[in-house]
């Protein structure tokens, strides 16, 4: 099919000036459309992927990569557990933590919150915490000083800043003479943190370790150990690596288990998005076939003095392959260089944009990542560049295989 003359043949048809201007209007039409359809692909795709790393980077700026607890209650022998954890390969931190849930109360507010407590010295080894304060230090959460820093949205529900008073009710109870009663305990607002996701902002607290051991009657026990690995990626497997090697019973849990269906929802999101824009790609594509039947029609009698001098109908077929997969390699190779090109400076770009519009697409009142993200994945540009060629490619077999069944006698009858 692609012996020499077919592919030159192919070729000149491609570059020749038609007498029929409505065939290269199409024929243009067609490789426009693959390349944008191609530059909206990889774009959308950059900005989700910039959008998906700055979740995560947020989520795990909180979250550890790897949590290991006792399921059976507190772990009692939690300092050698926890020297013997940072000896183990590729962990890069480890700290203890003691974890409730509790409702706070501050003026005629409450609301409940994830209440955390942790070591100020060791907690810089798994989380962001420090980055993120506001105002206020992780260093004044002293042990005995009962002071709690709070996630900026839950302060301002609760109406607190640092120096207040807030109550913290746990789900532990007390008995007394006079019945069961919940047990309370005044805390002071010695600091707020921001990270940006909701999830922490409004429903986060952090204590000191040896504060929320008091208040879960643990004693010197903790509700467990945080782990930072060197490769998140490979979390799963070198939190179940450390745990074996360790012994005992152990809970492991690894932050691909505790946001699952979060990051499950985002794969989805992008897949699905990436299937709806390649339509735009599929319609440009068919644009080919339209080319082509036409061009075909055109074409017959320079295709019957083709075949009565000697070119058979697979070769005549491959003048046409050429001709529709040359118009799609054009347009996949614009749309790849535009496409990486704008995905590169997407920031830029909407900033000019939005000061021309005199508009604020995201406005950061409202969103809390306020600036478009990119991240360009050489995978997706790939596989975005391969599907639309691979498309502009069968879009052409079949007005190809017309042209092959064009029969001499025919097509020369009227000429």
């Amino acid at each position: 099919m692609f012996h020499p003359l077919p592919l030159y043949i192919g070729l000149r048809y491609t570059r020749a000036r038609r007498r029929n201007h409505f065939i290269s209007f199409i024929s243009a039409t067609s490789m426009i459309g693959i390349a944008l359809g191609i530059i909206a692909l990889i774009v959308v795709l950059s900005v989700m992927n910039g959008f998906h790393q700055e979740i995560q980077q947020r989520i795990l700026a909180m979250a550890a990569h790897a949590t290991l607890s006792d399921p059976f209650g507190g772990i009692t022998d939690w300092r050698s557990l926890l020297e013997r954890v940072r000896t183990q390969p590729h962990v890069l931190g480890a700290a203890p933590f003691v974890e409730l849930q509790g409702m706070l109360s501050g003026g005629s507010q409450v609301s409940g919150a994830l209440i955390r407590g942790i070591d100020p010295e060791t907690e810089d080894q798994v989380s962001d915490l420090r980055q993120h304060l506001v105002r206020g230090s992780v260093d004044d959460l002293a042990e005995g000083s009962f002071n709690i820093i709070l996630g900026q949205d839950l302060a301002d529900y609760l109406g607190l800043a640092p120096g207040d008073k807030v109550t913290v009710v746990t789900p532990e109870v007390s008995v007394t003479p006079i019945g069961v009663m919940p047990r309370l305990k005044r805390f002071t607002v010695s600091g707020i943190f921001a990270i940006g996701m909701a999830d922490y902002d409004r429903n986060a607290a952090f204590i000191h370790l040896a504060d929320g051991a008091r208040l879960l009657n643990l004693g010197d026990a903790v509700s467990g150990i945080r782990i930072k690995v060197d490769d998140l990626w490979q979390a799963p497997g070198l939190a179940r690596a450390i745990a074996y090697d360790l012994g005992g019973v152990y809970r492991v849990i690894d932050w691909t288990q505790i946001h699952h269906n979060f990051f499950s929802a985002l794969a989805m999101e992008k897949r699905m998005m990436g299937i709806i824009l390649s339509l735009i790609v599929a319609v440009a594509a068919f644009n080919i076939v339209s080319t082509l039947v036409m061009v075909v029609t055109d074409k017959q009698a320079d295709i019957a003095i083709l075949r009565t001098l000697g070119l058979s109908p697979l070769e005549v077929m491959g003048i046409f392959v050429v001709q529709g997969t040359t118009i799609g390699l054009v347009g996949t190779l614009i749309g790849i260089s535009g496409g990486v090109a704008l995905a590169f400076h997407v920031e830029p770009v909407v900033a000019w944009l939005e000061r021309l519009l005199g508009i604020h697409f995201l406005d950061p009142a409202i969103y809390y990542i306020s600036q478009l993200p990119s991240d360009v994945h050489l995978a997706d540009v790939l596989t975005v560049g391969g599907g639309a060629f691979a498309i502009s490619v069968l879009a052409t077999l079949y007005p190809a295989w017309r042209a092959s069944q064009v029969q001499p006698a025919e097509a020369l009858r009227y000429e």
